[in-house]
């Protein structure tokens, strides 16, 4: 990871940094100056981690406080040296640790940070600290960065100083006290951090809810006289510049909409502002105050199945962890937020929190209050639409991971549908039972791997034809999500796709009748397609669901549906052997042709082409494709005889 220039204990060693971040530094100094005070707010943001960090910790090592139990950040500026440092007496760390944190960064956000860059330093600046980079924000207006830190409960000390191009050295020093000092020497250009009245402002903006003061020096004044009154002198002291309360135990009427912004962006690092938020404090079997806020935009690691997903954990306002996943279902994995609990032990391990009632009660009212509040969201069609394009497939999962919620969860989904001529999943199940037609008593749906191959499925024309609307499903997901939601407000959801789908009870008796007659006249062909399809099907029949193309395949009522099949094949599970219903319709030309064909062998060809061009239409692909094309090219050459 690093080359050592020196390597002798007790001397002074240079590093070489890892590449992502020599590109990072880069980056930061020569082009993210869009928004430069947001240094302060990561650095303050990690100093009040690291306090954080240490409170949790000396719940079962008090000596690790020594003689300094009051927690806090100070900032100090140098205006003769041109410094500006935050300086925290937090849990500090070893040298193996800065080395870790401050030498490199995980491969895997950087190269999401990068990724992200759309070249408007703007933007681009609101990603710093979403991806663990916070803390080289710094080099936006320092040319050069010194670290001076010392582990809580240790004695050695380590100094780390770096001008951002390439390398950083490291040297054992004397540190009295514990925690970190990060001393930023300021470049040329950059004397407005070196204003009281500025950083004042930046801490008020963006780090008043941090529950540990953040204090400045405040310089004592020289005795003097007033209106014939003297005014004894007084002595300069540190004063907190942040309310330094923990903002979720105020009243909600005391804290203002942007206070609620800025500790969303403190807690998610996420620059956008939060689409909703839910503050609660419970009181009765549980105590607990809950703050959990939606995200506007989706984390870069939502699909990562092995990121930390979860709220922030405190008992009894002491931070315990973060990513405590045991109070969120993971379908609501991308909540952000709070929980702080009366009832849990203040000694509270991850093995505790795994199945306690008390766990799942809170887990039961965080889940209850984000429904309600994303309830209320989809109230405003268009915020909605932004929570929905962003997480709706993480939603999804809900009705099989939540079977006491599934209903709820299920009025949140949304979906595309023949209703509505676009690819925009903005249609709700409770929308498409105020549109359902006199006689009907079934939800349609239809799914297939694309929008447009559902759009344009054979099984849609009858369903076109009588104006019934169909939902068209095709997020990966949603053949699962089917399994696990069969009906909604006592409406069951039917696939159209299945063999036994009976509309007759939609059509007037002279149709009905028309429809016998057909399928008594058609059963010789039937039976010769049949005959010369084998085992390769269950069955064929007379269809009445197709009005302009010559065939399509079904599955049985109770079989396997293609989009499972697929789903269970791409991971690698084994999918049983299913048969397929093949339907024709017996009114197409190229139906009634092939009926014509005297030579079996002849029909046999076309019987077969038929089949597998109905299931290239179903499935998308074929088990032997040049086989079909093959035959299609040889009934096509006799053709043009």
């Amino acid at each position: 990871m690093s080359d050592n220039t020196a390597t002798n204990p007790g001397q002074k060693q240079t590093h070489g940094f890892q590449a992502e971040v020599k590109q990072l530094l880069n980056l930061m100094i020569h082009s993210l100056y869009s928004n430069k005070e947001i240094f302060l707010r990561e650095l303050v943001s990690n100093a009040s981690d690291a306090a954080d960090k240490l409170r949790f910790l000396a719940l079962s090592d008090s000596s690790l406080y020594g003689d300094d139990g009051e927690l806090k950040v100070r900032i100090s500026l140098d205006e003769t040296n041109r410094t500006l440092t935050v300086s925290d007496n937090g849990i500090g760390m070893t040298e193996q640790e800065v080395i870790s944190h401050l030498g490199t960064i995980a491969k895997s956000g950087t190269k999401e940070f990068f990724s992200q860059l759309s070249g408007d330093q703007s933007k681009d600046s609101k990603l710093i600290g979403q991806f663990g980079v916070g803390f080289y924000s710094a080099f936006i207006v320092a040319d050069k960065v010194t670290v001076r830190t010392r582990k809580a409960g240790a004695t050695e000390a380590v100094e780390w100083e770096s001008s951002g191009e390439g390398e950083y050295t490291l040297a054992p020093i004397d540190k009295e006290s514990r925690g970190t000092d990060i001393i930023l020497h300021l470049r040329e250009g950059e004397e407005e951090f070196l204003s009281r009245w500025k950083v004042e402002s930046i801490i008020t903006k963006y780090s008043d809810h941090i529950s540990i003061p953040v204090e400045m020096w405040q310089e004592g004044t020289p005795e003097r006289e007033e209106d014939g009154e003297k005014i004894p002198a007084t002595e300069g002291s540190w004063q907190a510049v942040n309310k330094a309360t923990a903002l979720w135990t105020r009243d909600k009427s005391e804290i203002t909409e942007p206070e609620y912004q800025e500790f969303y962006k403190h807690i998610s690092h996420d620059w956008s502002e939060p689409l909703s938020w839910s503050h609660n404090k419970v009181e009765g079997s549980s105590n607990y105050t809950s703050l959990l806020y939606v995200p506007k935009k989706a984390p870069f690691d939502m699909w990562n199945r092995e990121a930390k997903h979860g709220l922030k954990l405190y008992v009894q306002r002491v931070f315990i962890m973060d990513d405590a996943e045991q109070f969120m279902p993971s379908y609501l994995r991308f909540i952000k937020g709070v929980l702080d609990s009366s009832d849990l032990p203040l000694n509270v391990s991850r093995e505790i929190l795994q199945d306690t009632k008390v766990t799942q009660s809170l887990r039961k009212g965080c889940t209850s209050r984000t429904l309600k509040m994303l309830d209320k969201l989809a109230k405003d069609p268009e915020q909605f639409q932004l929570f929905w394009d962003e997480f709706g497939q993480v939603l999804k999962e809900g009705p099989a991971e939540d079977m006491t919620n599934k209903e709820q969860i299920a009025g949140l989904l949304r979906f595309a549908s023949t209703h509505n001529d676009d690819a925009t999943q903005n249609v709700s199940l409770a929308d498409y039972l105020s549109r359902m037609k006199e006689g009907q008593d079934e939800i349609y749906y239809v799914v297939a791997d694309s929008y447009q191959a559902a759009k344009h499925s054979p099984h849609l024309e009858v369903f076109r034809k009588k104006g019934l609307e169909v939902l068209l499903l095709s997020d990966r997901i949603d053949e699962w999500l089917i399994q696990h939601l069969p009906e909604f407000s006592e409406k069951k959801l039917r696939s159209v796709a299945k063999g036994g789908l009976d509309l007759s009870k939609l059509d007037d008796e002279e149709t009905k009748k028309a429809q016998q007659e057909t399928a008594e006249a058609f059963a010789s062909v039937l039976e010769r397609f049949k005959t010369a399809l084998g085992d390769e099907v269950k069955e064929v029949k007379v269809s009445h669901r197709l009005t302009d193309s010559p065939a399509c395949v079904v599955t049985d009522e109770h079989d396997m549906s293609t989009q499972m099949m697929k789903l269970m094949e791409s991971v690698g599970q084994k999918v049983p052997d299913v048969k397929p219903i093949f339907e024709l319709n017996p009114e197409h030309q190229l139906v009634k042709h092939i009926a014509d064909e005297t030579d079996d062998a002849r029909f046999n060809e076309w019987a077969q082409v038929l089949f597998e061009q109905a299931l290239l239409a179903e499935r998308g692909s074929l088990k032997n494709p040049a086989s079909y094309v093959t035959r299609l090219n040889n009934l096509l050459l006799s053709l043009a005889k």
